[in-house]
C-alpha cells in the first residue's frame, strides 16, 4: 500500500490495483461458439430419449 502525505499532513493510502488483463474478442467468441454446440447437442440428445422412451 502506497501513503502520500498532503499538506496539513494529512496522509492518503492508496490500495495496490491489480493487473490489468487484456481478453481478446477471438477467445469470447470462440467460447460462446462452443457453448452453442453443447447446447444444441444436449437437445438433440434429449429429443432422441424422449423419442425412445415414448416408442
Amino acid at each position: 500500500m502506497s501513503v502520500t502525505e498532503e499538506s496539513g499532513g494529512r496522509l492518503n493510502a492508496f490500495a495496490k490495483e491489480p493487473k490489468i488483463e487484456v481478453i481478446s474478442e477471438e477467445s469470447r467468441s470462440s467460447n460462446n461458439f462452443q457453448l452453442l454446440i453443447f447446447a444444441g447437442v444436449m437437445v438433440l440428445g434429449g429429443l432422441i430419449l424422449f423419442a425412445v422412451f415414448l416408442s
